[in-house]
């Protein structure tokens, strides 16, 4: 017969949890301390602004505010999928984004690798020192120096296309290049700072596992695919998990210095729309519900991806 529990035994339980808790606490207090400041960014600066999402319901009124605007319900929602325009601009979003997945996920994983593969140290530190710079240029600094290349009449692109007879482009005139060229200057500008990750990774592989591959005669590709790779997989699904939940987040500053009225049919963005709805027009309410839709939908997407990758690959975030 199973012994009953007195209230007085639960109370016991409690203080002893309690104890360790603040024995605990005693004990690392420093690394507490330490985690504090980032705690309170993340309090005030990500989780407080959340409650301003009420905004999506509401005709928001500056003068009235919050408490005295009126409810409008799923309005601006519905507004929002009614709007030819808006879906154009989703389309777009959703097309860059992919083309990031594809092309720009991948580019540091294989930066990785080849810098791995170097065996001069001083030359693989050059080439990772250049790689890197341009990681801490701001997407102003960016986007004129890609003006500059991409010039049609001075551009280093269209100099060299001239050179084979080609007739010179204007690469940001026209709404067909913007896509490649949005993609292309975020792989320029941060893949060599992904790859920081990946050697790190990379520095981690036991070396007797290459020796043991030397001596069964595996060349360097075969070593690559049945070491090197497996290896790296666990790091490798928690970026493309992170990744993923950033889908439909793709940049305001990194379109809006590329945009202009001759490539904005396929360059604008859920980012620059809300920019330029929301802040211009100041239609707030409206472009909260955009915002709150692109949140809810990278939620899904790590969700989704979390659970298809436990499943998968036994890798997750949580």
């Amino acid at each position: 017969m199973a012994a009953k529990i007195l209230p007085s035994d639960r109370t016991g339980v409690s203080y002893e949890t309690k104890r360790s808790f603040l024995n605990l606490l005693r004990k690392h207090k420093a690394i507490y301390l330490i985690s504090l400041p980032g705690i309170l960014y993340f309090i005030i600066f990500k989780y407080i602004p959340l409650l301003g999402s009420v905004m999506a319901f509401q005709n928001y009124n500056i003068f009235k505010g919050i408490s005295g605007s009126p409810w409008v319900g799923l309005e601006h929602f519905q507004r929002m999928f009614a709007y030819d325009e808006f879906l154009r601009i989703l389309k777009n979003t959703l097309l860059i984004g992919l083309y990031d997945l594809v092309f720009a996920f991948p580019f540091p994983i294989l930066l990785a690798l080849l810098l791995n593969e170097m065996r001069i140290a001083i030359y693989k530190r050059i080439v990772q020192t250049v790689i890197y710079m341009p990681h801490f240029l701001s997407w102003v600094i960016i986007g004129g120096i890609a003006v500059g290349i991409l010039s049609p009449t001075t551009g280093l692109v269209n100099h060299v296309l001239g050179m084979f007879g080609i007739e010179s482009i204007y690469f940001l005139g026209e709404e067909k290049y913007i896509r490649g060229i949005l993609v292309g200057a975020g792989i320029w500008k941060d893949s060599g700072w992904g790859t920081i990750v990946y050697l790190a990774a990379l520095a981690g592989i036991n070396p007797d596992l290459y020796e043991a591959a030397v001596i069964d005669g595996a060349n360097r590709w075969r070593q690559t695919w049945s070491i090197t790779l497996p290896s790296i997989l666990p790091t490798i699904t928690i970026l493309f998990l992170l990744h993923i939940g950033n889908f439909l987040d793709f940049g305001f500053e990194r379109v809006y210095v590329f945009l202009n009225g001759l490539n904005a049919a396929n360059g604008d963005i859920l980012d620059t729309y809300i920019y330029r709805v929301g802040l211009l027009e100041r239609q707030y309410s409206y472009t909260t519900a955009v915002g709150l839709f692109k949140s809810v939908v990278g939620l899904l997407l790590i969700v989704l991806g979390n659970t298809l990758s436990k499943k998968a690959t036994g890798e997750s975030l949580y």
